[in-house]
């Protein structure tokens, strides 16, 4: 007898999200956006002085993210942005193939875009155009709707999805400490939200058969560290939060200098908003009036 797997989380699909007709692409109610808000609200309070603030787009430059390694590393998530190209006589004839019933998609040509695959990917180019990195350091405070060509149903797995990043760039030891400090903060926020967590070393869906060798080596060195959260079981939770050092990786693909000329060092925490308020969600139950009183206070609800 074969047995379908029911996913736990299903049952909040109708009171939080409307499905958009594509695997792990949804619609959000006012309901879910209340808790993100609350969310980013939380996120804000904690932010350190001196950091900047940006909002970038969902899409970025593929050079960008060509030039920092993402195709050697995660070819399979990536999202590239097509558009019709030509004059008027080849876009007529993409549409009259379709109108006629074919397939008008091998008239798409890729554009100077791609979908951004996480938040902090547009900070490093942006720093190498400031010139040295100042002796305290750069923070910058980053969020970004993304996406990713994830091929799971379950809905904390999506395609598109938000992400906020606290990262840093500069010296080699405040890079360490920025994400120590990071780790401590992290663990108080997940309490004040009453999520059942812990943290531990993770390593990235990196491609092919070199990449089981980096996923090896990220494990071994704890270059990311994942704030998990048991919202379908404890067996397999979900990771909410990650911490990453990134040693001196973008420093040298971009030739961040350090004011003493060193190459900067950088390190992030991410935060997965969607998947922080599903959580939420799964811990405390659909009715936020019923949620813990010390919860709704934290998140202003």
């Amino acid at each position: 007898m074969n047995y379908v797997f029911q996913d736990p989380l299903d049952q909040m699909t109708h009171a939080l999200f409307h499905s958009m007709s594509v695997d792990g692409v949804y619609a959000r109610t006012h309901l879910f956006e209340r808790v993100i808000d609350g969310l980013n609200a939380l996120i804000s309070r904690t932010r350190e002085p001196e950091t900047e603030i940006l909002k970038f787009p969902p899409v970025m430059s593929r050079h960008h993210l060509e030039k920092s390694g993402y195709l050697n590393s995660f070819p399979q998530l990536l999202g590239g942005v097509c558009c019709l190209g030509g004059g008027d006589a080849q876009i007529h004839a993409a549409v009259d193939r379709f109108n006629g019933g074919q397939d008008w998609t091998p008239s798409l040509a890729p554009t100077e875009l791609v979908l951004a695959p996480a938040a902090c990917y547009p900070v490093y180019p942006l720093v190498a155009a400031r010139g040295p990195v100042p002796k305290s350091g750069l923070r910058f405070d980053v969020a970004c709707d993304c996406f990713r060509r994830e091929a799971s149903r379950h809905l904390d797995r999506m395609q598109a999805f938000r992400m906020r990043e606290y990262v840093y760039v500069g010296g080699a030891g405040a890079a360490v400490d920025f994400r120590e400090h990071w780790i401590s903060r992290a663990r108080e926020l997940a309490d004040r939200l009453g999520l059942a967590y812990r943290i531990a070393p993770a390593s990235d869906p990196f491609f092919g058969r070199a990449g089981k060798i980096l996923a090896t080596n990220q494990v071994e060195q704890a270059l990311k560290l994942e704030l998990l959260i048991p919202m379908r079981s404890q067996e397999r939770p979900t990771a909410c939060m990650s911490f990453n050092y990134h040693r001196d990786q973008f420093g040298t693909i971009w030739d961040l200098r350090t004011a003493r000329g060193d190459v900067a060092h950088s390190a992030c925490v991410a935060f997965g908003m969607d998947r922080l308020a599903l959580a939420l969600f799964a811990i405390h139950g659909i009715d936020i009036l019923e949620w813990p009183q010390r919860v709704r206070g934290a998140l202003e609800l």
